[in-house]
């Protein structure tokens, strides 16, 4: 069974990550992640580098994961 904390740690083994939370039931998944790593990137480019993380489980296991994604810069501002 897929959980949050799986898929916490494979973000965090996967991209460095200043702030990240996931929730979710078991079958539906909302993440927020906050990295450097999207400065200059689109959303979808944003939430393209994170499915990488994940690899195949995007495919098969995880079935509904929504993101939030933020440069530290954007997620202050958001504060």
């Amino acid at each position: 069974m897929v959980t949050p904390e799986s898929i916490q740690k494979d973000i965090d083994k996967g991209m460095r990550t200043s702030h990240l939370t996931v929730i979710g039931d078991g079958q539906h998944f909302e993440a927020v992640i906050v990295s450097d790593e999207f400065s200059g990137l689109s959303r979808i480019q944003r939430q393209q580098r994170v499915n990488k993380t994940l690899g195949e489980r995007m495919t098969g296991e995880i079935h509904a994961l929504s993101m939030k994604t933020f440069t530290p810069q954007e997620w202050q501002e958001k504060q």
